[in-house]
């Protein structure tokens, strides 16, 4: 395989066959719907959508219109410790049009709100798995990354188009029989945006056409430079995050505006913000 798997940890076994299938070109599709059965209603098994993570990052922002926010990493030792920040808060830029509801962990949106829609220029709201690293380096030079790990080529692309197949995934399209999109992003830019990278797990379990696809954490164009609904943030902030994210601790990204933060942080066992934008 041409992407790193920390040997300390491995997807599910299922995921991982799929994700391995595809590298060798038995599928095509390198990320996309893993079937995790964490991803139902949250309030339906009446517990905390963050479940066992000892890892979170929470992306806190003014109102559902904020185009910033403010993030804080968290860690703790346990399911039902307390979580003790990591680091300082640092800015954040989030989608042109602010936030939306996404299909997470969450399940279905718990307080009234706008829907992400693909296109629509908003970064998901909700709980969601950080589950695969990637960036322009080598495999073999990312030494203290602890997710799993892709390292991109200019064949690596992400669907966007809600009539493929492939929609929401990664895809080599080298080997992919017939390529069935009319709109796709090479991963491997120019401008370095994804220099380094975490997919999030929006839209995954399963897949919504429509629903948004290709969400990541990754790095900014610049301060004050909101994305097309991705989170974005400095070079150096996403390189420490990237070496932070741990694939034994579940990390999680919990990106919400102010409001719903605090009407969801008690019931959901959130930590606190450092900083409220």
């Amino acid at each position: 395989m041409a992407n790193k798997v920390n040997k300390a940890f491995t997807l599910p076994r299922l995921a991982l066959s799929a994700w391995m299938a595809a590298w060798l070109g038995l599928a095509g599709s390198l990320v996309g719907c893993s079937g995790s059965p964490r991803a139902t209603s949250a309030a339906s098994r009446q517990i905390s959508p963050l479940g066992d993570s000892r890892q979170v990052v929470l992306v806190v922002s003014r109102d559902w219109d904020a185009t910033g926010a403010i993030s804080q990493c968290y860690q703790r030792g346990g399911t039902g410790r307390p979580w003790e920040p990591v680091g300082g808060s640092i800015p954040v830029n989030i989608g042109r049009a602010g936030l939306a509801w996404g299909q997470g962990l969450h399940g279905e949106p718990p307080l009234p709100g706008p829907v992400k829609r693909e296109g629509d220029g908003k970064a998901p709201a909700g709980v969601f798995e950080l589950p695969l690293a990637f960036g322009y380096a080598p495999a073999g030079q990312v030494p203290d990354v602890k997710l799993p790990y892709l390292a991109l080529t200019v064949d690596i692309v992400g669907v966007d188009d809600v009539k493929s197949k492939y929609y929401n995934h990664l895809v080599n399209a080298n080997l992919v029989p017939l390529k069935d999109w009319d709109s796709a992003e090479t991963m491997r830019r120019a401008d370095g945006l994804y220099e380094w990278g975490v997919f999030v797990n929006h839209n995954t379990a399963p897949i919504k056409p429509g629903a948004g696809s290709c969400i990541f954490l990754h790095v900014w164009r610049g301060e004050n430079s909101p994305t097309a609904g991705c989170t974005a943030m400095s070079r150096q902030e996403m390189i420490r995050l990237v070496s932070w994210l741990d694939g034994r601790a579940k990390p999680l990204l919990v990106q919400l505006p102010h409001q719903a933060y605090l009407r969801l942080a008690g019931a959901w066992g959130l930590p606190s913000p450092a900083k409220i934008p």
